[in-house]
């Protein structure tokens, strides 16, 4: 029985037309269909004892919403009942057009006048991310976004970061300020020791080099926290 036969009774097809979620789609919008029903038009079929639906919803369910579909690994989810690997293509692609949309017109540089602004920018991808990543969100004069900058890949902590590779970009692109952005792959956002200790040398460091340090923030799964908010290394 491959995963594509679908018996009498679990197919969308057998739903009434107002429940099925292309229908529903064409007649009310993306907007009005649930998480599961907007997976289930990716998969088109689904399993055995399962429609496309439930497929969806169980998926959903197991990794926590499509955050969590976000993280799993592809490999893994190509393992899922229902989905294997053309189906869990389409719902990497899927997502990462999502994630790709804000970022669709360059010219219209977001402006950063909140921790929660900076969060927004970034908090999709990097909660993702399995490994720790340390980016720069690099500023002009109004606050609005040059460039995002990565500058470390690994594990951020105050014997590793290199103060200058942290300004480098920030000189060469002429900003003004900068906001530092590390993620944690816990998906617990809590400031280590190091985190603070980092923050303090690169604020001191920047106000040697006449650039602004607004702001540091860790990144976690669903969460984050504004190191200048807390009072963290910064005074």
């Amino acid at each position: 029985m491959t995963e594509t036969t679908v018996h009498a009774g679990y197919r969308i097809t057998d739903l009434q037309a107002s429940e099925r979620p292309r229908e529903r789609l064409a007649a009310l919008g993306a907007q009005a269909l649930s998480n599961a029903e907007l997976i289930a038009i990716l998969l088109r079929v689904g399993v055995t004892g399962e429609n496309a639906v439930q497929v969806g919803q169980r998926i959903l369910t197991k990794y926590k919403g499509i955050r969590g579909l976000h993280r799993v690994p592809f490999v893994e989810l190509c393992k899922e009942h229902g989905i294997a690997e053309a189906k869990a293509c389409q719902i990497k692609a899927a997502i990462e057009l999502g994630r790709r949309l804000p970022l669709e017109s360059p010219d219209e540089k977001p402006a950063i006048n909140s921790p929660q602004d900076a969060a927004d920018l970034v908090q999709y991808e990097m909660s993702a991310l399995e490994q720790e990543h340390l980016r720069v969100l690099l500023l002009d004069r109004r606050n609005r976004v040059l460039e995002i900058v990565e500058i470390y890949k690994g594990s951020v902590n105050s014997s590793q970061v290199r103060v200058g590779e942290i300004f480098k970009e920030a000189i060469r692109k002429n900003a003004s300020g900068l906001i530092v952005v590390h993620n944690h792959p816990s998906g617990d956002p809590t400031p280590s020791p190091d985190d603070v200790a980092v923050t303090r040398a690169i604020i001191q460091a920047g106000k040697l080099l006449d650039v602004d340090v607004l702001d540091h923030l860790v990144i976690g799964q669903g969460r984050w926290v504004s190191l200048k908010e807390r009072g963290l290394g910064f005074v």
